[in-house]
């Protein structure tokens, strides 16, 4: 059991001793690059927390226009006087330019030219979109907080793929030869998955749970979006959805390792499209959300199986092969 000669990036082998120092030491060194990589990687998100935060805000702007353009809450009150401020400001301006048109105005050209100008003015300035489409913040350090999160998030996303390397790296030397061999193809299928489900969570699940929560009861409420909440919630929905996209990866492990059969998994399908159909029901949204999450979900498991059965084969072909040859199997 001898000692390294400094820390090294590569996996250790599974054959190499080490010993209780040599382990320590090991591990110091994936914290301290998955540190540096998600240091980095929060650094660029913070640099860039203004697009991070446009991005995350976008699926809850559009449902929270059309909730002021209906007028609810006080957003859409204030909307509702601003429209009628407008309208007033329009027929006052053609007011104005009928007198200034008369045969004997009752005020001067160049007044009315001037009231007419500031009219358009005001109409224009009335006639801007309904405000109010990024969440609020109650507190005065608040919107620092609730930036760093956001940038925080989005650096673990883009420093994934490092840090499950780094994890895998710590953990090989536990991990048998052969089942190594069969987990190494895996690996990069796992952040490339993750990163599938945020992109399905971020453009179908996310504007369907936000569409149906603002409209849930909405004419008895007065809906203000508070940021930390908000963020929290998008984050949960992003990172479940990345969990449920591993399923691939997780019915090879479990093919591959014997725990169960294809063929098994095949006369289970029923199960597998009411499993579908739970997950889709757990996440917010209506019955023709559900009924989009589920056809997704379900696809991914066909998907998954295909996959398994396909490795399943090529393993059988391997050992075939490896038989006729008298060499042992790995």
């Amino acid at each position: 059991m001898g000692l390294r000669a400094g820390p090294r990036l590569r996996p250790v082998g599974y054959d190499e001793g080490l010993s209780l120092v040599d382990h320590l030491d090991e591990l110091r060194t994936r914290i301290i690059v998955s540190l540096l990589t998600l240091g980095v990687a929060f650094g660029f998100c913070f640099w860039q927390n203004h697009r991070l935060l446009g991005l995350i805000n976008a699926p809850l702007a559009h449902q929270t226009q059309a909730q002021v353009r209906a007028g609810h809450g006080p957003l859409g009150a204030t909307y509702r006087v601003q429209r009628s401020a407008r309208d007033v400001a329009v027929q006052l301006e053609v007011v104005v330019a009928a007198l200034a048109r008369a045969p004997h105005p009752a005020a001067s050209p160049s007044i009315l030219a001037h009231v007419a100008r500031s009219l358009r003015g005001d109409a224009r300035a009335l006639s801007a979109p309904p405000s109010g489409n990024v969440p609020v913040t109650l507190g005065i350090g608040e919107p620092f907080t609730t930036t760093v999160t956001v940038s925080l998030i989005f650096a673990l996303i883009l420093a994934l793929p490092v840090l499950l390397l780094q994890a895998y790296a710590f953990l090989a030397p536990a991990i048998e030869p052969q089942l190594r061999r069969r987990v190494r193809p895996m690996l990069p299928a796992v952040p490339g998955l993750f990163l599938v489900g945020v992109g399905f969570g971020y453009f179908a699940v996310l504007p369907a749970a936000v569409r149906f929560f603002q409209n849930f009861n909405s004419a008895q409420f007065n809906v203000l979006v508070q940021a930390s909440q908000y963020y929290k919630f998008a984050a949960t929905t992003l990172l479940a959805m990345g969990l449920v996209f591993e399923l691939p990866v997780v019915i090879l492990l479990v093919t591959r390792a014997g725990v169960v059969t294809t063929r098994r998994l095949r006369k289970s399908r029923r199960y597998a499209i009411g499993a579908c159909a739970l997950v889709a029901a757990l996440l917010p949204g209506d019955l023709i959300t559900m009924l989009l999450e589920t056809v997704p979900l379900y696809l991914l498991f066909e998907a998954s199986l295909i996959v398994a059965v396909l490795a399943e084969r090529h393993a059988r072909r391997r050992a075939t092969r490896l038989e006729v040859a008298g060499e042992p199997r790995a």
